[in-house]
């Protein structure tokens, strides 16, 4: 699954639990961002390294709250494919 693919299961899931249409709207922005910078890759080419470069190079540019932001919205990417059993990328 590429990670553009990825937006529908991470939307219907977010859905459910209640999330605002507006907070959806922004974490399909990070996730435009995200593939953006590092290309739309096979979710199994994804590693934590790669990710932690992202964010690093986010950090230069962004404010502490808009890097928190998306921060929590990878974490949680990741998180809902790790219990979906679809990654292997382990955050901390």
């Amino acid at each position: 699954m590429k990670l553009n693919e990825l937006w529908m299961l991470y939307e219907t899931d977010k859905r459910i639990l209640g999330f605002s249409p507006l907070t959806l709207k922004a974490y399909s922005l990070q996730l435009k961002m995200l593939i953006r910078k590092i290309g739309d890759l096979d979710i199994e080419e994804v590693t934590l390294n790669l990710l932690k470069d992202y964010l690093a190079k986010q950090s230069a540019r962004l404010k502490t709250s808009s890097l928190g932001h998306q921060i929590r919205f990878v974490r949680s990417l990741f998180v809902l494919l790790l219990k979906k059993g679809l990654s292997h990328v382990i955050l901390p």
